[in-house]
């Protein structure tokens, strides 16, 4: 017996029936319906009774059996539960009008051949009957009239359970509560009688608890085993039961978790890559002659540096960014160039085996032909509510709702007014780190001019300007990020919501690309600036570059003598670290905090299920989304910037390892049982990531040439080495020119407390800064030189020769890897074949016992009662 089950909250001030709420919900092979809102009692109770009393007689009247938990059952003596039940003459009409694929006979296709090794996958393996819950069948769209034809053996189990969620709830979601006599059209769907407080929540039942199995022998408990084999954290090796998550949650939760686990499997060869890599730079350690020359103090002692800023800063000794050298070497090393162009191709390796993966579920989960249903029978109640327009579908000839031209036009614009809006409030805030970042760095500087910080045992000495100012900066700007988020959330979903979309998938799409827009923006803009931006545009110590203009006193940043990857490095870390963080505080500790408030109501004898299941959290429509936005901005940290912190994927595959298993807990544990829904695909995700791949390879070839040391150092090697052996010898002091202090500006010169007591004017006449400019007392004086225009044909040469090959690569890849397996082209052709064959014998032999029927009358109930065992037969 189908069940769903809704809530109601009593009307303190209305002594009767019709001022209380109502919910929906299952009991043994349900499914949940997922919104709760809560009544605000600004309707009349009179108003609520009449909504409720004609939805539930419209229900009735669909075929639906109802039944009412009295309050004095609750816990709290306040609240009804309304019990949906679907019979089997329910089921079997939305079958067929839904078009549910059903079996009609099982499959004589083996499910694989023997692996070598097979016995090296055990310990990973879960018992057969959790991966598959039910033998493989091959399935045709139901049809009422030809119910002979298909497999059933038992009307109670023939309907999957989330394949009852999906037909209640569509049942729910068109069913009006306006009286015959009053065509009032926007009067139906249970989301407008959940928004107005008519029922407080609506949702499907839990199939049991999840720490025991149900009682009853009959109903499954497959909540159970879904928590025992799957959502342990001590589970975390094993593979997911997708089969049975996609027979309990329904199509689309199945897919996400599909789609997680092989990401995190795929993120295994990048995070063994990128461990090599960063092995290498810590392995190579010892031969970095470039951080040995600003390290020794007869090289990098005696090179004194110009004034990274005006007035507070002074000069320096370039031996104290020894320590952030050598920290650069380990991620900005020939290893590095490798693991770049590894990631470009594995990006393409990913996003191809992950489509015959999809491909292969499509089939395995009968979501082949489901595009065509889903743009057809998804329609979106608050589209056929809002649109009172009509006009003749010319597929269908039916009338159907529609948003004429012009008030689409005028919403589509005033959402890209708002998009825009928010885009800028996030440049304009990243210009304020930026801003901060340059006032910062000076007045960091002014305080450590006499190194207090060296007073702090162990980790003063590491302290700088530079690190104290790249380090706040990110905390600022995650800080900021975080802000922005949760206020642009609801003003996506705003937006979304006034375009009207006319279906759920073309709904979530445009939430998809909005929100990503806004996240990408938001996330990787200061990784962007740092990689781009930063010292790029700093001039030269007599004609320095201000943010503002000169009377601004913002002089642009400039990068360390080793390069900005290492802060790069930084910021990617702390932006991407404390986004995993705050997420897993989020999804996993609060719950937990929540379960420990709430733990006096998990008395079994006086608490019952429903009301147990009505407590746990509601999973929104939007839940899957938030869930895919979450990993498809950390697949951007760990490709689009992956070149300047190798062990990025290591993070995410740590995180990921962690993110199943949380997930897992939270809809086994922690939400009520979603409303089943049918995808076959990632839907806009998959052109998202498709993108983020392209952009990744040129991206990183950027940072290879322009953030990272690594051309100059190469140009320096083979085309500037003065001496016949080629080697890094000499290369500091190459790559840092001469400025005259003297013809230092007066706006420029540090103040008398800045300088430190090392410095004496009558022995130093000269300072140098990290650019190709010729000297003071040259023709051509801190013009640029020619090694520096050789550098910058190098970068770009580089930049073409490692984009080509790597896309060649790509393209080649995904050429040679077909989108679809043959395995499953040949399973879908046989499939097609036996449903033409099946359905054509099932035809004959109908028609010939109509035919015998009406030759012998005397034969018609011994062909009655002997019918079905005819057609199996001959089936």
């Amino acid at each position: 017996m189908r069940r769903i089950t809704g809530m109601a909250r009593e009307e303190t001030l209305i002594e009767m029936k019709s001022a209380m709420d109502s919910q929906i919900g299952e009991e043994c092979n349900g499914h949940s319906r997922n919104n709760s809102i809560e009544d605000g009692g600004t309707q009349l109770p009179g108003h609520t009774e009449e909504r409720r009393r004609e939805f539930e007689a419209n229900l009735k009247k669909a075929g639906l059996e109802l039944e009412t938990e009295d309050k004095s059952d609750s816990d709290d003596r306040k609240t009804y539960f309304l019990k949906i039940h679907a019979p089997w003459e329910v089921l079997a009409t939305y079958a067929d009008v839904l078009k549910i694929k059903v079996p009609f006979k099982e499959s004589d296709i083996p499910h694989g051949q023997d692996v070598p090794l097979e016995w090296l996958s055990r310990p990973f393996r879960l018992p057969e009957k959790v991966m598959r819950p039910q033998p493989d069948y091959f399935t045709s769209p139901f049809d009422k009239d030809k119910i002979d034809f298909f497999l059933i053996k038992n009307r109670d189990t023939f309907v999957p359970p989330s394949t009852r969620n999906r037909i209640v709830y569509y049942i729910l979601s068109r069913c009006p509560y306006y009286k015959e006599d009053r065509k009032e059209t926007d009067k139906k769907g249970i989301k407008r009688l959940l928004n107005n407080g008519t029922y407080t929540s609506a949702f499907p039942l839990h199939d049991c608890r999840y720490w025991e199995r149900n009682t009853n022998e009959q109903c499954e408990s497959e909540r159970y085993h879904l928590y025992k084999n799957w959502a342990g954290f001590l589970c975390f090796y094993k593979e997911q039961p997708l089969n049975l998550i996609r027979k309990y949650y329904g199509e689309k939760i199945g897919i996400y978790f599909a789609w997680l686990g092989f990401y995190t499997e795929m993120l295994f060869f990048a995070a063994v890559m990128g461990v090599i890599c960063f092995t290498y730079g810590v392995l190579s350690y010892d031969d970095n002659l470039t951080s040995k020359e600003i390290c020794d103090p007869s090289i990098g002692g005696s090179i004194v540096m110009c004034p990274l800023c005006d007035k507070k800063c002074s000069y320096w000794k370039l031996n104290s960014t020894c320590l952030s050298s050598w920290q650069s070497h380990l991620f900005d090393n020939e290893g590095t160039v490798f693991f770049a162009m590894f990631m470009g191709i594995w990006v393409t390796l990913f996003l191809e085996f992950w489509k015959r993966r999809q491909a292969q579920l499509e089939y395995e989960w009968d979501l082949v032909d489901f595009e065509e249903e889903q743009q057809q029978l998804q329609i979106r109640p608050e589209f056929e509510t809002k649109c009172t327009d009509q006009r003749l579908n010319r597929i269908t000839q039916e009338m159907e709702p529609y948003l004429p031209l012009p008030k689409k036009c005028g919403r589509f614009f005033l959402s890209g007014v708002t998009v825009l809006f928010w885009m800028l409030l996030i440049v304009a805030c990243i210009t304020g780190v930026i801003v901060y970042r340059l006032a910062v760095y000076a007045a960091f500087a002014s305080i450590m001019k006499d190194s207090p910080t060296k007073k702090i045992h162990l980790v003063g000495s590491l302290i700088t300007p530079q690190l104290a100012t790249s380090v706040t900066a990110s905390f600022i700007n995650f800080v900021i990020i975080m802000i922005l988020n949760f206020f642009y959330e609801r003003v996506a979903i705003w937006i979304t919501d006034m375009e009207i979309p006319k279906t759920h998938l073309e709904y979530e799409n445009k939430l998809t690309m909005k929100m990503f827009l806004f996240q990408f923006v938001n996330y990787y803009s200061s990784c962007f600036y740092v990689a781009f931006f930063k010292g790029k545009f700093v001039g030269y110590p007599g004609n320095y570059t201000y943010m503002f203009g000169k009377y601004s006193r913002l002089r642009n940043e400039e990068c360390d003598p080793g390069g900005c990857l290492i802060e790069l490095t930084t910021q990617l870390v702390i932006v991407m670290t404390g986004k995993q963080v705050c997420g897993n505080i989020q999804e996993a500790l609060l719950p937990l905090l929540r379960n420990w408030w709430c733990s006096r109501k998990a008395r079994k004898d006086q608490y019952s299920r429903w009301e147990q299941d009505h407590d746990l959290q509601n999973f929104s429509q939007l839940g899957l989304f938030y869930e895919y936005l979450e990993m498809v901005i950390q697949f951007g940290f760990i490709t689009l910037f992956v070149a300047s912190f190798p062990l990025a994927p290591l993070l995410a595959l740590c995180n990921n390892i962690l993110e199943v298993r949380v997930d897992a807990w939270k809809f086994t544990t922690q939400f009520r049982r979603p409303v089943a829904a049918k995808a076959h695909n990632i839907g806009a995700w998959q052109e998202i990531l498709n993108v983020v791949a392209i952009l990744s390879v040129v991206t990183n070839a950027f940072i290879m040439a322009f953030t990272s040391d690594m051309i100059p150092r190469l140009v320096y090697l083979y085309a500037y080495h003065p001496g016949s052996e080629a080697t890094m010898s000499g290369y500091i002091n190459n790559s840092l020119s001469v400025y005259d202090i003297s013809q230092i500006p007066l706006l420029s010169t540090p103040e008398e407390g800045a300088i430190p007591a090392w410095f004496n004017s009558s022995f130093i006449t000269t300072c140098r800064y990290r650019d190709y400019r010729y000297p003071p007392g040259h023709q051509r004086q801190y013009s640029h030189t020619m090694q520096f225009w050789h550098i910058l044909a190098a970068k770009l040469a580089f930049i073409i020769i490692m984009e080509h090959v790597v896309f060649v690569v790509k393209f080649f890849v995904a050429w040679l890897i077909p989108d679809v397996p043959s395995e499953v082209k040949a399973r879908i052709k046989r499939e097609r074949y036996l449903i033409q064959e099946y359905l054509h014998n099932y035809e004959v032999e109908k028609l010939k016992m109509q035919l015998s029927q009406s030759l012998n009358p005397n034969l018609r109930s011994a062909l009655t009662t002997n019918k079905h065992d005819v057609l199996s037969e001959c089936l």
